[in-house]
């Protein structure tokens, strides 16, 4: 019995498999979303490191920004993401003067996030960072309002899928 008999083909090249169009990387819209991400971080990263900020901290800062006092809970609420990996974040943020983090009277439980005054003046420096990404991404405003839209509807679907 011979390799091809027993269904192996050695004159192939092992290097190109059988295409399957969908599993090609390309195809794929979670691997479009994932390296776009990426990219949109590299591109945040120098901006932010004049702000003092990582990307996920600026996060955090824009949820307080928009409105000041929130509990963890509801930040982490806002940002979809666990309390408990936002709590080392929001320390780090507190030790650099930017929040203070209090146990409500109510319920020693719940944690309220303000912003500083440090934290606060931020914000106006912080300004400067959309007007960059959009000149980055080639889009005009209205085009990359329009694919935020399309991207919120298909986070709000796979949300719902969860469900």
């Amino acid at each position: 019995m011979t390799i091809t008999d027993q269904g192996f083909d050695m004159t192939s090249d092992r290097n190109t498999p059988d295409v399957c169009e969908e599993l090609l990387l390309n195809n794929q819209a979670c691997f479009a979303l994932h390296s776009t991400s990426l990219m949109m971080t590299k591109v945040y990263k120098p901006l932010l490191q004049a702000l003092g900020l990582t990307y996920p901290q600026y996060l955090a800062m824009m949820v307080l920004w928009e409105k000041d006092g929130l509990t963890v809970g509801e930040i982490s609420a806002k940002l979809l993401t666990d309390p408990g990996s936002l709590t080392p974040l929001l320390k780090r943020l507190e030790g650099e003067g930017l929040l203070s983090r209090t146990r409500s009277r109510e319920d020693e439980r719940v944690v309220i996030v303000e912003l500083t005054e440090q934290g606060r003046a931020l914000k106006d420096r912080a300004r400067t960072v959309p007007p960059c990404i959009l000149g980055a991404s080639g889009f005009s405003i209205e085009r990359l309002q329009n694919l935020q839209a399309e991207l919120q509807a298909l986070r709000s679907h796979l949300q719902n899928s969860l469900t």
